[in-house]
């Protein structure tokens, strides 16, 4: 009884803990700014950046594949990080909820790229895999 216990934990264990090549390593992908918006907003002007907010929710299941695939990702760390200062919030607490009223956000995640100065350049929804989620932050540069 317990060599096949042991074994099929062994199985396990090397299937929920092994390297995905498809995935990229955590530290790679975008780094959120841990601040208020309005600090994020600071400090986009300060470093000449534009500015990404995502608004998601706890519940969300295409929230939860961008946090998964799309953001992790190293091409769009290495992107976004050179561009844009970066922001996620959950629509349903804290600021999130006037940042969801201000944009006025019908879905979730809503994904919006404005200036240094605040002015919305793109608003969309939904989930994006990564090389589409670049070529979005593209666009919104004006590349």
């Amino acid at each position: 009884m317990k060599r096949p216990l042991l074994f099929i934990t062994l199985i396990l264990s090397s299937v929920l803990f092994a390297e995905n090549p498809f995935i990229s390593k955590q530290n790679e992908g975008i780094k959120f700014f841990e601040g208020t918006w309005k600090e994020a907003i600071t400090k986009a002007k300060s470093e000449n950046k534009h500015l990404f907010l995502d608004i998601s929710a706890s519940w969300c299941g295409p929230c939860k594949a961008l946090k998964a695939y799309t953001f992790p990702n190293s091409e769009v760390g290495a992107f976004f990080s050179k561009n844009y200062i970066c922001k996620e919030v959950d629509g349903e607490i804290g600021e999130g909820i006037e940042l969801a009223k201000q944009f006025r956000i019908e879905g979730y995640p809503t994904l919006i790229f404005l200036d240094k100065n605040e002015k919305v350049i793109m608003q969309t929804a939904g989930f994006r895999p990564a090389n589409v989620f670049i070529e979005l932050g593209k666009q919104a540069l004006g590349k």
